[in-house]
C-alpha cells in the first residue's frame, strides 16, 4: 500500500512508518525539516499548505501531527479539517493519532477523560483541544477516518510486546487494571487497521494488553 505519514518526525509518527516500512508499505513521510524518519520518500511541507495533488494516489494518509502550546492548541481542529478538506470524496482514507483524554468513562457517553476531577492538569488544555478536533472530525463528510486513541499511559520507552487490546469510545483497562501502551505496540495497532480497514468513521482506542 501506499501511505503519507504527516508529522513522521514526531516520536508517533517514527513509529508509525517504522512499522509500515517493516510490513513493506510504499510510506511518504510529510514533514516540514529534514526526514527522520525510515520513510522511503519525503515531501517536505507544512501541513497547512498541503494541497489535493500532495495527497492524491496514497491509500492512506496518517496524521501524526501535534501541537503543544496555547498559540497552537487550536490546530489540533483546524489541522484535521484541513487534511480532511483535502481528501473529501476521495478513496483514501484518513487515520488519526488520537489522545486518550477525549474518552468517555461509561456508555452514556456524557463525561470524557479529562473532565474528571483526577485528570492531570497539566495535560488538560491539549486533551481538550484534541478532544475539540475529533468533534471537529465527526462532523466532516465524505471522508473515510478513523480515530485511534492511546492508552493513558503512552510512552515511546516501554517495550514492544507485538500485542495489544482493542476498545471502543469508553476507556478501558487491562486484566491489571492498566491503560498503558508502547508507541510501538501503537504503531502495530495503527498498521493493522490501515491494512484491514474495519472501522471507518469511528474512533476507536487500544492499549497493551
Amino acid at each position: 500500500m501506499k501511505l503519507a505519514v504527516i508529522g513522521a518526525n514526531g516520536q508517533a509518527g517514527q513509529a508509525i512508518v517504522a512499522e509500515a516500512v517493516a510490513r513493506g508499505h510504499e510510506v511518504t513521510a510529510i514533514v516540514r525539516s529534514s526526514n527522520q524518519s525510515q520513510a522511503q520518500a519525503v515531501l517536505q511541507k507544512d501541513l497547512f499548505d498541503l494541497e489535493s495533488a500532495d495527497l492524491s494516489g496514497f491509500d492512506a494518509v496518517v496524521s501524526a501531527f501535534g501541537a503543544f502550546t496555547p498559540e497552537t492548541l487550536p490546530q489540533h481542529t483546524t489541522s484535521l479539517e484541513h487534511v480532511a478538506s483535502i481528501l473529501a470524496g476521495s478513496d483514501t482514507r484518513l487515520l488519526v493519532v488520537g489522545g486518550a483524554g477525549s474518552l468517555y468513562l461509561d456508555d452514556s457517553l456524557t463525561t470524557q477523560l479529562y473532565q474528571t476531577p483526577d485528570f492531570p492538569e497539566d495535560f488538560f488544555p491539549l486533551a481538550e483541544a484534541m478532544s475539540k478536533g475529533l468533534a471537529a472530525l465527526r462532523k466532516v463528510s465524505k471522508v473515510n477516518w478513523t480515530y485511534i486513541s492511546p492508552a493513558a499511559d503512552f510512552e515511546v520507552d516501554y517495550p514492544k510486546t507485538g500485542e495489544y487490546l482493542l476498545a471502543g469510545e469508553i476507556f478501558t483497562v487491562n486484566q491489571a487494571g492498566e491503560s498503558k501502551m508502547s508507541y510501538a505496540d501503537y504503531a502495530i495497532a495503527m498498521v493493522d487497521e490501515i491494512e484491514h480497514g474495519n472501522h471507518l468513521n469511528e474512533r476507536i482506542s487500544v492499549l497493551g494488553k
